[in-house]
C-alpha cells in the first residue's frame, strides 16, 4: 500500500500501487476536500531508469509508534534528509504525521552520501538539534555528533521509533 497526501489540505490517501501497470496516469479525489488530482506511477520499479527522473531511493526509516497509527515509511534520498513531525509548511523533506508533542518539526538529519569511485552509499545521523534528543541504539547523540548507521540501525525520537534499512536492490 502507498499513501499520498491530497495537495490542497494534506488529507492521507491509501492505495495499492501493484494494481496498476507503469507509466498510467491515476485520478484521485480527496475524501475530505474533493481536490481532484493526477499521479503518473513509476516506469519502473528501479528509480535510476533516465525516463523517470525519479530520485533514487537509498534506504528508508520506517517508523512506529505506540497508538494505531497507519505505519510510516519515508524514503531517503541522496543529500540530506531532514527528518520531523509533519505540519503544514514544514521544512522537513522527510517528515511523517504524528501527535507526539515531542518530536518536532525538524528534528533530525539523515545525510546520504554516495562514495564517487564504487557507488555505495553512506547514512550518517546528526540531531538537528531538537528538544529531546536522537537516540541511535539506546544511546543518546551529542551535539554536532554524527553516527554512521548500519542496516537495520533503531533510532529513536519522541516516542516514535525508526528502523533505518538500506535500499539492497541498488546497493547490493
Amino acid at each position: 500500500m502507498k499513501r499520498l497526501r491530497c495537495p490542497k489540505c494534506d488529507e492521507a490517501i491509501l492505495f495499492d500501487e501493484t494494481r496498476y501497470e507503469p507509466g498510467r496516469v491515476l485520478i484521485f479525489e480527496c475524501p475530505e476536500c474533493h481536490k481532484q488530482f493526477r499521479l503518473r506511477m513509476p516506469q519502473s520499479a528501479d528509480a535510476t531508469d533516465a525516463q523517470t527522473d525519479a530520485p533514487v531511493v537509498h534506504g528508508s526509516l520506517t517508523v512506529l509508534e505506540n497508538d494505531f497509527q497507519v505505519k510510516t515509511v519515508i524514503p531517503l534520498y541522496e543529500g540530506e534528509n531532514v527528518i520531523g513531525r509533519h505540519v503544514r509548511g514544514t521544512q522537513a523533506n522527510a517528515a511523517f504525521k504524528t501527535v507526539d508533542p515531542s518530536i518536532d518539526t525538524t528534528h533530525c538529519r539523515l545525510r546520504v552520501k554516495i562514495d564517487r569511485h564504487n557507488g555505495d552509499a553512506r547514512f550518517y545521523l546528526a540531531d538537528a538539534p531538537s528538544n529531546t534528543g536522537t537516540f541511535v541504539q539506546g544511546e543518546l547523540l551529542g551535539d554536532r555528533e554524527q553516527k554512521l548507521l548500519d542496516d537495520g540501525a533503531v533510532i529513536n525520537i519522541g516516542a516514535a521509533t525508526l528502523i533505518f534499512e538500506i535500499n539492497h536492490e541498488i546497493h547490493p
